[in-house]
């Protein structure tokens, strides 16, 4: 994928004496508005380590949560400003956020709502990524990765690497299993976090490792967890973890790796599952208890999903919840490109190419049809009598897939057999 942005000092060094912002967003104001109740224009932001005001005469804290519009939450002065000598510029957060904004919005919204395979899905996806890409790396947690990361102390170095780096995980993204998943039925909605794209995996407890670090993308068991706004949540789980539903969650998964060419089957999206008020306060407990400082949210009562849900950390997936439809999640052995110069791009299911020592590992794959045939059993079975997800019904695999849950309920003796 093509990265926008400016990549030379020479396009920086323009800029130095334009107007330049200060109030800078590190969840955009568009994206914390996809949150607010129809007819309300404030949020209730809710600061997680607040701390103490003092003055002359006592000392106090703020109210928390506090109703404030858009423009005060999640932002912070000069965060993306970068200084050359005396001067700065703020040509990170206007140009570079600014076209990743311009064109994650309306892909944000084309998936919130997603339906059907359409003309406009493949640019949705492809700005969708990049868009979660900066997201991620763009927030004060963020930064501070990258400075643990690579030892740097310096704010504008730190912002450079920031803006060749935001891409990494997108190879990994393109190949996961992607479902939708939405709150329209549930009285609870989605909340914001200050680390909107979230990465969830049981074996890690917040907290451990400590701060900037956390769960880590290549493990196999690590969920991609990102609200498209308060009634849809992306859910992205590795291909390897959906066909063994018992892995080992830190492994890490199949070929992990970062900025490398892959193909997308956007057919094998997943949606239209209504999410129970259990299961929003489940992920919304995950959202907030990876959160750096602040949470927001449409109403006041979703930030505290903790009075509700009683499940340890380790336990919050065990009904599988977490998964896409297993019955709908295709054994595809591979994909092959031809393109009109002749030239052909081959991959198998996890993105290794020739001469990869492990392309197309038979042992491998018998392995994972036999687990994957009990994984779709197991996963039947636990989520019986819950609702499901679609596929678009390219070549009947929609049907299909129901067709082989309602077969497994039967053999389980769940549904009576005809």
């Amino acid at each position: 994928m093509d990265r926008p942005g400016y990549t030379s000092l020479a396009s920086i060094e323009g800029k130095m004496n334009a107007p330049q912002s200060h109030n800078h967003h590190y969840v955009p104001q568009w994206y914390q508005k996809r949150f607010l109740p129809i007819g309300q224009s404030k949020l209730f932001y809710l600061d997680l380590k607040p701390q103490r005001v003092e003055n002359d005469e006592h000392s106090y804290f703020r109210r928390n949560p506090q109703s404030a519009g858009v423009v005060n939450c999640f932002s912070r002065d000069d965060l993306y400003a970068m200084r050359f000598g005396k001067q700065t510029t703020d040509i990170l957060e206007t140009k570079l956020f600014g076209i990743v904004d311009k064109k994650g919005a309306p892909a944000a919204a084309f998936f919130s709502d997603y339906h059907d395979y359409l003309a406009e899905t493949n640019d949705a996806f492809k700005d969708l990524v990049i868009y979660m890409g900066a997201q991620r790396f763009r927030t004060p947690r963020g930064l501070d990765f990258i400075k643990k990361q690579y030892g740097l102390d310096d704010h504008t170095q730190t912002l450079m690497v920031m803006n060749g780096l935001f891409q990494a995980f997108g190879t990994m993204w393109m190949e996961g299993v992607w479902e939708i998943v939405h709150a329209r039925r549930s009285r609870i909605k989605f909340i914001i976090s200050d680390d909107p794209v979230t990465f969830y995996n049981r074996r890690v407890i917040p907290g451990w490792p400590p701060y900037p670090f956390g769960a880590e993308l290549p493990r196999v068991g690590t969920r991609t967890i990102f609200p498209l706004g308060a009634e849809s949540c992306l859910i992205i789980s590795h291909l390897q973890q959906a066909r063994n539903g018992w892995i080992n969650p830190a492994e890490n998964r199949e070929n992990a790796r970062t900025f490398d060419a892959t193909i997308a089957n956007l057919t094998q999206i997943q949606f239209g599952r209504e999410l129970d008020e259990s299961e929003v306060l489940r992920i919304n407990f995950v959202l907030k208890k990876s959160a750096t400082k602040f949470i927001a949210s449409g109403k006041e009562d979703f930030l505290s999903p903790e009075r509700h849900v009683d499940i340890h950390w380790t336990k919050l997936d065990d009904d599988w919840f977490l998964f896409p439809n297993l019955c709908k999640v295709k054994f595809s052995a591979g994909t092959m490109v031809g393109y009109q110069d002749g030239s052909v791009f081959g991959m198998d299911e996890y993105g290794r190419r020739p001469p990869h020592p492990r392309f197309e590992n038979e042992e491998q794959r018998q392995f994972d049809f036999k687990r994957f045939e009990q994984s779709r059993r197991e996963w039947a079975k636990r989520r019986f009598g819950k609702p499901v997800s679609h596929l678009v019904n390219q070549m009947h695999e929609d049907t299909l897939g129901d067709s082989r849950m309602e077969r497994y309920l039967k053999d389980l003796g769940l549904i009576a057999a005809e």
